[in-house]
């Protein structure tokens, strides 16, 4: 298995291949060099299997893709699995489409803190933005230069958040003139792999998106007293634009529940293993 490494990204994925394929490339031109990179995919088609495959035969890294039968919308299983045979000590998460830049790893490494949840951003790219996106793009680092296309997006409010790709790497800078982030996206934030064992993972008895594997966790964490911290214009990241999914009623009423008992361990989360297809 090699020397252990102080990172390890989950990148959840659900079909998508080429996406994906960018999305790997992002991840091969880090700063910060000491991570594995687990997959994390919720019964997608093979063509994913095989863009992990490709990038896996010509990766120096450690890359294992952890794959379960699509049975709906099990996210928190496969992201439980993923915790589990994880080696970091710090592990950070992200989404199948959204690229990482260059920073963005060494960012949620160095600003980590004991008893810190690391909460990313990330641009929200328009359609027309995410469709001239190309491979070339990614591996030049192309990608997170803003140029006036992307800025005109961004003014015309085809894009969102255009001013989040903006790195300040001085915490001065970022104290003084920007807003703190309270929110978890689950496309973007880092963890002690120890803080969130201790809560169990992520729960498992949700069934869709929009908060079960942010919100949720966010609000875990807190009732064992590990904070927020906001990494707004640091580890920036891209989304690449698709049809907004929405929460559906019972994750929310799920998610009111959990506030009301305020319980910080799941009940079905890294402790109940189930059997993955």
């Amino acid at each position: 298995m090699g020397l252990i490494p102080k990172i390890t990204l989950v990148i959840s994925v659900y079909n998508k291949p080429e996406v994906l394929r960018l999305v790997l490339a992002a991840c091969s031109r880090q700063s910060f060099s000491d991570f594995e990179i687990i997959v994390a995919d919720d019964g997608s088609g093979p063509e994913v299997r095989d863009v992990v495959g490709a990038y896996r035969s010509n990766s120096q890294r450690s890359v294992l893709h952890l794959w379960h039968e699509d049975r709906g919308w099990r996210k928190n299983v496969i992201l439980n699995n993923a915790v589990r045979t994880s080696r970091g000590e710090h592990l950070v998460f992200i989404d199948g489409d959204c690229l990482p830049s260059r920073d963005f790893l060494l960012d949620h490494w160095n600003e980590r803190e004991p008893r810190r949840v690391l909460l990313g951003r990330r641009v929200e790219t328009s359609e027309r933005w995410s469709e001239s996106l190309t491979l070339q793009a990614v591996e030049s680092g192309a990608f997170e230069r803003l140029h006036l296309r992307e800025i005109l997006d961004g003014l015309r409010g085809r894009s969102l958040r255009v001013e989040d790709g903006i790195r300040m790497p001085h915490r001065l800078v970022r104290r003084v003139l920007l807003r703190t982030v309270r929110g978890m996206l689950g496309s973007n934030f880092s963890v002690a792999r120890d803080d969130l064992v201790a809560i169990n993972g992520f729960d498992e008895l949700y069934d869709g998106p929009g908060c079960g594997e942010d919100s949720d966790v966010q609000y875990r964490l807190s009732l064992n007293g590990v904070r927020g911290k906001s990494l707004r214009n640091l580890a920036i990241q891209y989304h690449v634009w698709h049809p907004r999914t929405k929460v559906s009623d019972a994750c929310w009423d799920r998610f009111e529940m959990i506030k009301r008992t305020r319980e910080p361990r799941c009940m079905v989360g890294l402790d109940e293993r189930r059997t993955l297809s």
